[in-house]
Protein backbone atom coordinates (compact mmCIF):
# COMPACT_ATOMS: atom_id res chain seq x y z
CA UNK A 1 0.00 0.00 0.00
CA UNK A 2 1.43 3.39 -0.95
CA UNK A 3 2.22 6.07 1.59
CA UNK A 4 -0.56 8.35 0.34
CA UNK A 5 -3.19 5.61 0.72
CA UNK A 6 -1.81 4.73 4.16
CA UNK A 7 -1.99 8.39 5.21
CA UNK A 8 -5.58 8.62 4.01
CA UNK A 9 -6.58 5.41 5.82
CA UNK A 10 -4.82 6.46 9.03
CA UNK A 11 -6.37 9.94 8.87
CA UNK A 12 -9.85 8.51 8.46
CA UNK A 13 -9.30 6.03 11.30
CA UNK A 14 -7.83 8.67 13.61
CA UNK A 15 -10.73 11.01 12.83
CA UNK A 16 -13.13 8.32 14.04
CA UNK A 17 -11.11 7.94 17.25
CA UNK A 18 -10.92 11.73 17.68
CA UNK A 19 -14.72 11.95 17.62
CA UNK A 20 -14.84 9.88 20.80
CA UNK A 21 -12.34 12.03 22.71
CA UNK A 22 -14.00 14.52 25.09
CA UNK A 23 -12.20 17.69 23.97
CA UNK A 24 -14.57 19.81 26.05
CA UNK A 25 -12.77 18.47 29.16
CA UNK A 26 -9.94 20.98 29.88
CA UNK A 27 -7.58 18.23 31.11
CA UNK A 28 -8.01 16.20 27.93
CA UNK A 29 -7.55 19.28 25.76
CA UNK A 30 -4.40 20.24 27.63
CA UNK A 31 -3.05 16.68 27.20
CA UNK A 32 -3.72 16.76 23.44
CA UNK A 33 -2.06 20.18 23.15
CA UNK A 34 0.99 18.92 25.02
CA UNK A 35 1.12 15.78 22.86
CA UNK A 36 0.97 17.92 19.70
CA UNK A 37 3.74 20.26 20.84
CA UNK A 38 5.95 17.38 22.00
CA UNK A 39 5.45 15.58 18.69
CA UNK A 40 6.39 18.68 16.69
CA UNK A 41 9.47 19.30 18.86
CA UNK A 42 10.56 15.67 18.41
CA UNK A 43 10.05 15.85 14.63
CA UNK A 44 11.97 19.13 14.34
CA UNK A 45 14.72 17.76 16.60
CA UNK A 46 15.14 14.63 14.49
CA UNK A 47 15.30 16.66 11.26
CA UNK A 48 17.88 18.95 12.89
CA UNK A 49 19.91 15.89 13.91
CA UNK A 50 19.68 14.51 10.35
CA UNK A 51 20.87 17.85 8.98
CA UNK A 52 23.89 17.76 11.30
CA UNK A 53 24.69 14.16 10.27
CA UNK A 54 24.49 15.10 6.59
CA UNK A 55 26.89 17.99 7.13
CA UNK A 56 29.27 15.85 9.21
CA UNK A 57 29.32 13.06 6.61
CA UNK A 58 29.87 15.60 3.80
CA UNK A 59 29.28 13.06 1.01
CA UNK A 60 30.54 14.74 -2.17
CA UNK A 61 29.43 11.92 -4.49
CA UNK A 62 27.88 13.47 -7.59
CA UNK A 63 24.29 12.59 -8.49
CA UNK A 64 23.02 13.13 -12.02
CA UNK A 65 19.39 12.74 -12.86
CA UNK A 66 16.64 14.19 -15.01
CA UNK A 67 14.00 16.01 -12.98
CA UNK A 68 10.63 15.39 -14.64
CA UNK A 69 8.70 18.36 -15.95
CA UNK A 70 5.39 19.29 -14.36
CA UNK A 71 2.38 17.18 -15.31
CA UNK A 72 0.78 19.98 -17.37
CA UNK A 73 4.05 21.26 -18.83
CA UNK A 74 5.04 20.73 -22.46
CA UNK A 75 8.73 21.04 -21.56
CA UNK A 76 11.03 18.09 -21.16
CA UNK A 77 12.79 17.19 -17.94
CA UNK A 78 15.72 19.22 -16.64
CA UNK A 79 19.17 17.75 -15.99
CA UNK A 80 20.23 18.09 -12.36
CA UNK A 81 23.82 17.60 -11.19
CA UNK A 82 24.19 17.77 -7.40
CA UNK A 83 26.18 16.18 -4.60
CA UNK A 84 24.59 13.68 -2.20
CA UNK A 85 25.20 16.17 0.64
CA UNK A 86 23.36 18.98 -1.12
CA UNK A 87 20.55 16.66 -2.27
CA UNK A 88 19.99 15.35 1.25
CA UNK A 89 20.06 18.86 2.72
CA UNK A 90 17.50 19.98 0.12
CA UNK A 91 15.27 17.02 0.99
CA UNK A 92 15.61 17.81 4.71
CA UNK A 93 14.67 21.40 3.94
CA UNK A 94 11.51 20.20 2.16
CA UNK A 95 10.58 18.08 5.18
CA UNK A 96 11.15 20.99 7.55
CA UNK A 97 9.09 23.30 5.36
CA UNK A 98 6.23 20.78 5.53
CA UNK A 99 6.43 20.72 9.33
CA UNK A 100 6.46 24.54 9.52
CA UNK A 101 3.46 24.80 7.19
CA UNK A 102 1.61 22.22 9.31
CA UNK A 103 2.37 24.17 12.49
CA UNK A 104 1.18 27.41 10.87
CA UNK A 105 -2.05 25.71 9.81
CA UNK A 106 -2.57 24.38 13.34
CA UNK A 107 -2.03 27.86 14.80
CA UNK A 108 -4.82 29.15 12.55
CA UNK A 109 -7.13 26.15 12.91
CA UNK A 110 -6.77 25.74 16.66
CA UNK A 111 -5.75 29.20 17.77
CA UNK A 112 -8.17 31.19 15.66
CA UNK A 113 -11.00 28.81 14.71
CA UNK A 114 -10.82 26.74 17.94
CA UNK A 115 -10.82 23.34 16.15
CA UNK A 116 -9.45 20.66 18.45
CA UNK A 117 -9.59 17.39 16.51
CA UNK A 118 -6.81 18.40 14.06
CA UNK A 119 -4.38 18.70 16.99
CA UNK A 120 -4.85 15.03 17.79
CA UNK A 121 -4.70 13.96 14.14
CA UNK A 122 -1.60 16.02 13.34
CA UNK A 123 0.24 14.74 16.41
CA UNK A 124 -0.10 11.21 15.03
CA UNK A 125 0.55 12.22 11.42
CA UNK A 126 3.81 13.90 12.48
CA UNK A 127 5.04 10.56 13.79
CA UNK A 128 3.81 8.85 10.61
CA UNK A 129 5.83 11.37 8.59
CA UNK A 130 8.96 10.38 10.48
CA UNK A 131 8.21 6.72 9.87
CA UNK A 132 7.83 7.34 6.11
CA UNK A 133 10.90 9.58 5.73
CA UNK A 134 13.69 8.01 3.72
CA UNK A 135 16.23 10.32 5.35
CA UNK A 136 15.19 9.06 8.80
CA UNK A 137 15.66 5.49 7.55
CA UNK A 138 19.14 6.28 6.22
CA UNK A 139 20.55 8.60 8.87
CA UNK A 140 18.73 7.51 12.04
CA UNK A 141 17.88 3.85 11.45
CA UNK A 142 21.10 3.16 9.52
CA UNK A 143 19.56 1.63 6.40
CA UNK A 144 21.73 1.45 3.28
CA UNK A 145 21.00 3.98 0.54
CA UNK A 146 19.98 1.35 -2.00
CA UNK A 147 16.74 0.00 -3.38
CA UNK A 148 13.84 2.13 -2.10
CA UNK A 149 16.32 4.40 -0.32
CA UNK A 150 18.49 5.07 -3.37
CA UNK A 151 18.97 8.69 -4.28
CA UNK A 152 17.32 10.51 -5.97
CA UNK A 153 14.23 9.39 -4.07
CA UNK A 154 11.23 8.25 -6.02
CA UNK A 155 7.80 9.25 -4.82
CA UNK A 156 4.92 6.81 -4.73
CA UNK A 157 1.76 7.92 -6.45
CA UNK A 158 -1.67 7.35 -4.95
CA UNK A 159 -2.03 3.80 -6.25
CA UNK A 160 1.53 2.54 -5.90
CA UNK A 161 3.13 3.54 -9.19
CA UNK A 162 6.45 5.16 -8.39
CA UNK A 163 7.44 8.28 -10.22
CA UNK A 164 10.24 10.73 -9.94
CA UNK A 165 13.64 11.53 -11.36
CA UNK A 166 15.00 9.47 -14.23
CA UNK A 167 18.43 8.05 -13.52
CA UNK A 168 19.00 5.86 -16.56
CA UNK A 169 21.98 6.69 -18.79
CA UNK A 170 19.83 7.29 -21.90
CA UNK A 171 17.68 9.95 -20.18
CA UNK A 172 20.75 11.69 -18.76
CA UNK A 173 22.52 11.66 -22.16
CA UNK A 174 19.42 13.08 -23.86
CA UNK A 175 19.13 15.86 -21.27
CA UNK A 176 22.84 16.66 -21.64
CA UNK A 177 22.36 16.93 -25.44
CA UNK A 178 19.43 19.33 -24.94
CA UNK A 179 21.44 21.38 -22.45
CA UNK A 180 24.38 21.49 -24.87
CA UNK A 181 22.15 22.72 -27.74
CA UNK A 182 20.67 25.49 -25.57
CA UNK A 183 24.16 26.78 -24.67
CA UNK A 184 25.15 27.12 -28.37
Amino acid sequence: MSSAVQNLAISLGVMQVARRIPFDNPQVLLGVRIAYVVTQVVVLGIYYQISNKIKAKNDQTVLKYVEPAGPMSQEQGKLITITVRDYDLAETSKLLRGVYIGIAMMVVMHGYFQYTQPLFIQALMGLKGLYDSKLVAIYILGKAAEGDYERPFKTAAMFGVQSGPQTDAASIAEAEKRAGKKED
